[in-house]
């Protein structure tokens, strides 16, 4: 453990470095490809250095915030697009913040001589403490996992996997909201109320990432596709596009975590999810355009809700199973109890 928390030191003091050269040099850099390849080296640099981190709830972390996270904004301000392109109105602390975590702040541009840095208690706290609480009574169940059906044990692995990505994004949020002690913009908006495909993944689920996604690949794609097929047509390959991205990244967030070679599942799941949406899409239109039919938002949320889950489970919970990875969560989150029952 020790050895993983001073990798953890190395590779914050690198990220630190590297995005004061994107704040003070390479925002001076002309915006498009002179901006990109002078921010690629900053790119390969913060999508190699978690993998020298192996526990899950550092590496992880690490990873996600990094690698994706704040790889997709750097590719973002090379075209002076997304959180970061505001670098003229944004002091060198908020950019960094913004940078490195999963925050959305409420106000779109705040004037870096009108930031007051104080700090406030912030309600992702309480958020954080109510998922941790249940994953912590998890991860007590799983002390009689031997008296589980095995099916009752994967369905708790999947709502163990439900809250712990919740929980990693709210903690992620924590450090800014109390720095800069503004309020943010929520990481979810309340999932389990979905009434489509389309609303969950668009509007309710991992809204940070569904940001970067959009303004990285769907929004450009679909502008491209727009000049070259009929309008109404662009958004179709630029939303499965989208998701096969998100199939991948997610793919090499597995590799990370498992050190083995991909398995194509996660990438998988999320193609389908791909065509899904597509589908849905394209009945909705023609079903509003004649004004026959229409399910009520109770079944068309309750049927979305079923289709991620089963093909959740299916292509993306059993292969963390299967690996050991959510053997290894809870031998550390066991870890962390045992510790702090000793003091």
């Amino acid at each position: 453990m020790e050895g993983e928390l001073k990798n953890l030191l190395r590779i914050c003091v690198l990220t630190i470095a590297s995005l004061l050269y994107c704040y003070f040099i390479a925002a001076k850099i002309p915006k498009g490809l002179q901006r990109l390849l002078s921010l690629f080296p900053i790119i390969i640099l913060l999508s190699t250095i978690p993998f020298n981190l192996y526990t899950f709830h550092i590496g992880a972390l690490a990873w996600f915030y990094l690698a994706w996270l704040c790889n997709f904004k750097l590719l973002q301000f090379a075209f002076v697009q997304g959180p970061l392109s505001s670098s003229s109105s944004l002091d060198v602390l908020h950019f960094t913040l913004v940078a490195c975590f999963p925050i959305k702040m409420k106000n779109k541009e705040i004037p870096s001589q009108e930031i007051k840095y104080h700090l406030k208690f912030p309600s992702s706290i309480l958020e954080a403490l109510s998922k941790a609480t249940v994953i912590g009574l998890l991860v007590y169940c799983y002390n009689y996992k031997q008296y589980f059906h095995p099916n009752i044990l994967v369905t708790l692995y999947f709502l163990h996997c439900y809250l712990l990505i919740q929980l990693i994004l709210d903690v992620g949020a924590i450090p800014a909201q109390v720095i800069l002690g503004c309020e943010l913009e929520p990481q979810f908006n309340a999932p389990l109320l979905s009434t489509s495909l389309q609303d969950f993944w668009g509007r309710r689920w991992n809204l940070r990432v569904s940001d970067v996604l959009r303004g990285t690949i769907y929004n450009p794609l679909r502008g491209v596709l727009k000049r070259r097929i009929a309008p109404q047509w662009a958004s179709y390959p630029a939303i499965f596009i989208t998701f096969m991205a998100s199939g991948l990244m997610h793919e090499l967030f597995y590799y990370h975590l498992t050190r083995k070679s991909p398995s194509w599942e996660v990438t998988c799941f999320f193609v389908l999810q791909g065509i899904f949406v597509d589908m849905e899409i394209f009945l909705k239109k023609k079903l509003a355009a004649t004004n026959k039919f229409r399910l009520h938002r109770a079944v068309s949320g309750s049927l979305a809700l079923a289709n991620i889950g089963v093909t959740g489970v299916w292509l993306c919970c059993t292969q963390l199973v299967r690996n050991g990875i959510l053997e290894k969560i809870i031998v550390e989150v066991q870890s962390v109890f045992r510790f702090l029952e000793g003091q």
